[in-house]
């Protein structure tokens, strides 16, 4: 199914590049499993400059028939109990209009091909509970909760601190 799905990292040179990591940056944002809303003028305005110039960001593209088709923003991190890189999947989004055509799949491919490449210790990521298609993809490609016993007291996190806005 996902045979006609071609995966690109970004090139932040190539127009057509920053158009789609613009356009699905922006649906993604406004999808439910986003925001549920559209990012301000604002942060549109800065996003492709300042995803361009930060050293530790990874972005990857899929196509369909010259179409874009999905996202895959990364971080690399450090894990200190491995001595070695982790790369994070950010955000993952695959327009309305593709899915359920293997896009989700293939970006997490080319994700881990990344992640190999860069001799990263381990991927991570984070998702909504009530995302149930999320969450059986990421399963189905070996992604588990980091809690080392079924003990409550020892499940896992992601929290977060919103700062203040400039």
């Amino acid at each position: 199914m996902s045979g006609n799905v071609e995966v690109v990292r970004v090139d932040w040179r190539i127009a057509e590049h920053c158009r789609a990591v613009e356009q699905l940056t922006q649906a993604y944002a406004e999808d439910r499993w986003g925001n549920g809303q559209a990012l301000p003028d604002a942060v549109m305005t800065q996003l492709v400059p300042a995803m361009a110039r930060h050293p530790a960001l990874v972005v990857l593209l899929a196509w369909i028939e010259q179409q874009p088709a999905g996202i895959a923003t990364c971080l690399l991190s450090f894990s200190t109990f491995s001595a070695r890189s982790v790369l994070n999947v950010h955000d993952l989004a695959v327009a309305t209009s593709h899915r359920g055509r293997g896009v989700g799949r293939r970006l997490l491919e080319a994700v881990e091909q990344e992640a190999r490449r860069l001799d990263c210790a381990k991927l991570s990521l984070e998702v909504r509970h009530c995302n149930r298609i999320a969450r059986q993809l990421y399963a189905s490609f070996g992604f588990r909760d980091v809690a080392t016993t079924e003990d409550p007291e020892d499940a896992t996190y992601f929290l977060s601190k919103p700062l203040e806005t400039r």
